[in-house]
């Protein structure tokens, strides 16, 4: 059913003539591989839509390879999977049915399904925007007036406010290009709708018909439809992530390539013994810390909390406030508290570290032992 639809809408927007037909039954009964290589070579390379995902970097030659070569190898393969070479010589189809097959349907297929997995969000609107153009009566088409029957594919027919006149004066793509830019950078709605849920709306269709018609308004000019879903996209936040595979040794013949590996940021096992090796040594230091504080109040509980509570707020914490405030919290005298900064800091002084890696160990478990000692004491307040 997908593959009927696909040939009623394709002749719409692609062209049927084609300069030259290959002698495919010929081919197929005499099983010429190569002849049938050439000539699904010679569709891929003047395909134009291949050529404009070229120019749009779509296709990404890599290595030797040509990039009309590697798509032709991948048609081939899925031409011979699906058994159509069989079917054409089945059905009896002539050379132009099967080329046209092939080149409107299957090659057309193939870069469409390849677009919408690489670039899913911008294949999307792309679709709707050129849908809403199409259906909505605020919009009509200025390139048939006076010629309704006038074939012209989708991407290169003009579209304008349905209320312009027919004579409407049509700007260069330079100056409408730069008049879309006042056009207001809309927010993303991140509702997610699909039968999976796993997509975001990025915009209603009734916000993007809005978004539409102002695009034409900056713009002031009927404007082609591959230009018009350019300029509606830049307006809008999309994020398409194409995934690109880097190459290591081994993985391409392409003697030219810079070969590289990505660094891994992981601890080596020497690093991860080191690391806990100074963890040990930072509580140790702590534990000897503490021990001196607690010798230069001579063992008194009072004092030694007082001091922790200094240490603490004076030391440890960013928001802990001037000597004066943190006076005032611990309702003691302001020189108190220069006494007790006075002993923290003669007692740090006596430390010794062989590295800042070691010094930041210590400054870690002491805000965290002293983390524990704040928490108990206001516990036993409030009990």
């Amino acid at each position: 059913m997908n593959q009927v639809n696909q040939q009623e809408r394709l002749p719409r927007s692609m062209p049927t003539r084609q300069l030259k037909v290959g002698k495919w039954n010929e081919s197929l009964r005499a099983s010429d591989v190569n002849q049938i290589w050439l000539e699904l070579h010679r569709i891929v390379s003047s395909h134009p839509l291949v050529r404009a995902s070229k120019r749009a970097g779509f296709l990404v030659e890599e290595g030797k390879h040509n990039a009309y070569t590697d798509l032709t190898q991948e048609l081939f393969v899925a031409l011979l999977s699906k058994e159509r070479f069989q079917h054409y010589l089945d059905t009896g189809m002539t050379d132009a049915e099967v080329e046209a097959e092939i080149s409107q349907i299957e090659l057309t297929n193939m870069l469409t399904a390849e677009l919408r997995k690489r670039y899913p969000e911008s294949y999307r609107l792309a679709r709707r925007i050129s849908t809403l153009i199409q259906t909505s009566s605020n919009f009509k088409r200025f390139d048939n007036i006076g010629h309704p029957e006038i074939h012209r594919r989708l991407a290169d027919r003009l579209y304008g406010l349905a209320d312009w006149r027919e004579d409407k004066m049509r700007r260069d793509v330079a100056e409408m290009d730069e008049r879309v830019k006042s056009v207001s950078f809309l927010h993303r709605d991140t509702r997610m709708v699909g039968c999976t849920g796993d997509a975001q709306i990025v915009i209603s269709n009734v916000e993007l018909e809005k978004l539409i018609v102002r695009v034409f308004k900056a713009v002031d000019s009927p404007v082609d439809v591959r230009s018009l879903r350019s300029f509606v996209m830049s307006r809008l936040p999309i994020m398409d992530i194409h995934l690109v595979p880097v190459g290591g040794s081994g993985d391409s013949d392409d003697e030219e390539r810079v070969h590289f590996e990505i660094p891994d940021h992981r601890e080596t096992p020497e690093e991860d013994f080191l690391r806990h090796e100074a963890e040990d040594a930072a509580a140790g230091s702590v534990d000897r810390f503490m021990n001196s504080l607690n010798k230069s109040v001579r063992g008194k509980a009072k004092q030694f909390d007082r001091m922790v509570s200094v240490l603490w707020h004076c030391y440890l914490v960013s928001e802990g406030g001037t000597q004066l405030e943190v006076a005032e919290m611990l309702g003691v005298s302001d020189s108190l508290i220069s006494d007790y900064r006075k002993r923290i800091e003669t007692n740090l002084q006596a430390l010794s570290f062989e590295g800042v890696n070691e010094a930041r160990q210590f400054e870690k478990a002491l805000k965290k032992r002293i983390r524990e000692m704040i928490t108990v004491q206001k516990e036993s307040v409030t009990v």
